[in-house]
């Protein structure tokens, strides 16, 4: 599919806005559920362009953010789970800030068959 200027422009501004609303997860929780919402309704305006790339990425994010954050919750009595959620925010910092540099930079994240690295 062939994107021009503005549309990419536009989409962009999504891209944009979810890793805003990932970003917000430190100050309130619920803000990265909306940020998947609106990734998983405007995924098919980005498939076929390098905004796609993204658009992937933040769901990884999310997907895995919630695993390892439940999984260290749930550790939490055994005392693992402190370094658990301490690994998993770290995490979350990096991809937010890796993906969102990329973004700015126009630059496609990388994508693996069958997931990210």
């Amino acid at each position: 599919m062939i994107f021009d200027d503005a549309q990419q422009s536009e989409l962009k501004k999504y891209a944009f806005a979810v890793y805003i609303l990932q970003a917000l997860y430190f100050v309130l929780v619920i803000t990265p559920v909306i940020g998947l919402v609106i990734n998983y309704l405007k995924q098919d305006e980005v498939r076929g362009s390098w905004l796609e790339s993204h658009f992937r990425w933040q769901q990884s994010t999310f997907w895995y953010g919630l695993l390892w954050t439940v999984l260290g919750i749930v550790s939490l009595p055994i005392l693992v789970g402190y370094a658990v959620l301490a690994a998993v925010t770290l995490w979350l910092i990096y991809r937010i800030a890796r993906g969102w540099i990329s973004l700015v930079d126009g630059k496609e994240m990388y994508l693996v068959t069958g997931g990210d690295k």
